[in-house]
Formats: structure tokens, sequence, C-alpha cells
């Protein structure tokens, strides 16, 4: 609780968090999770991640992890691979050397140099509803790719 602080160039270090899920490094899922508790993933799982939400529920993707699907937890820590979207209702970390192909929707987020991230970053509030973060998803790519076109080509 009390000791050196955390300076900018301190590594994340991966949860402590007692889990009683562990998915092992030579093992492979089809289909999706429905979690109740925490799980660490260190193996391959094909299909979404999706943890109760009256519940608080982790979800930790090894360095030797991947998903392919989405995941939605109020926790998640990637050390590994995503390809997929995130919505993390508390907080999503990226670790050294991770990749997450897809969006990230997080109330709050720690990246470590070196993460890797294909998608939009969207940062909610606590009470917004995914069905109106995806709304305003779809209307930022709207602009984004409405500032390519050859309409507003040549204009200064």
């Amino acid at each position: 609780m009390f000791g050196k602080k955390k300076s900018a160039s301190t590594p994340l270090v991966l949860s402590h968090e007692k889990f009683d899920t562990l998915i092992g490094r030579h093992a492979e899922l089809q289909g999706h999770l429905h979690l109740h508790e925490s799980v660490r993933i260190d193996g391959r799982v094909v299909g979404n991640v999706i943890g109760a939400p009256e519940q608080a529920v982790s979800v930790v993707i090894g360095p030797t992890g991947e998903i392919v699907g989405d995941v939605v937890a109020l926790r998640v820590i990637v050390a590994g691979r995503v390809c997929g979207n995130i919505h993390a209702m508390d907080r999503v970390e990226l670790h050294r050397d991770c990749l997450v192909q897809g969006d990230l929707k997080y109330t709050s987020i720690a990246v470590e140099h070196g993460a890797r991230i294909q998608g939009l970053l969207l940062q909610v509030d606590d009470a917004e509803s995914p069905d109106r973060t995806d709304r305003d998803a779809q209307e930022v790519i709207r602009k984004a790719q409405g500032l390519g076109t050859s309409d507003n080509a040549g204009t200064a």
C-alpha cells in the first residue's frame, strides 16, 4: 500500500486476483463463454467472452492467450492477443507486446509502451448504455470517412 511510487516507466503488473477458472496454454475452446467469476486465459478461445453484468468479473488474457471474439467484462487485462472488440465497464489494461485488433470501450485505460492496438479507443461513462456507444462509434467512423471523400478534396 505504501512504498515506492510508480514512475512513468514502471511496467504494469498482471493481476494478482484469484481465478477460479483457468484456460491453460495448450487448451482451445470454441464457443461463447458466459462468466460469473474471473477467468485467466492462457490458451485460445474462439467465441465471445462475456462477464455477467451484475458480477465483478475480470478477464485476463495472459501472454500466450488469444481470443478470437468480443470480450465484455468489468475489467479486461490483455498481455496476449484479442481479435475482436473489448468493452470494459471499468478498466482495460494493455501490456507490452499485446495485440488488440478491434475497438475498445472503457471507463479508464492503462497502456504500456509496446502495446499494439488496431481499432478505435472509446471512453464511455459508467451510465452509458452499450447501444448508445455503438451509435456514437458509428457516427465517428462516418465523419472520419467523410473527411477523405472527393467532395472535400481541393477545398481550403
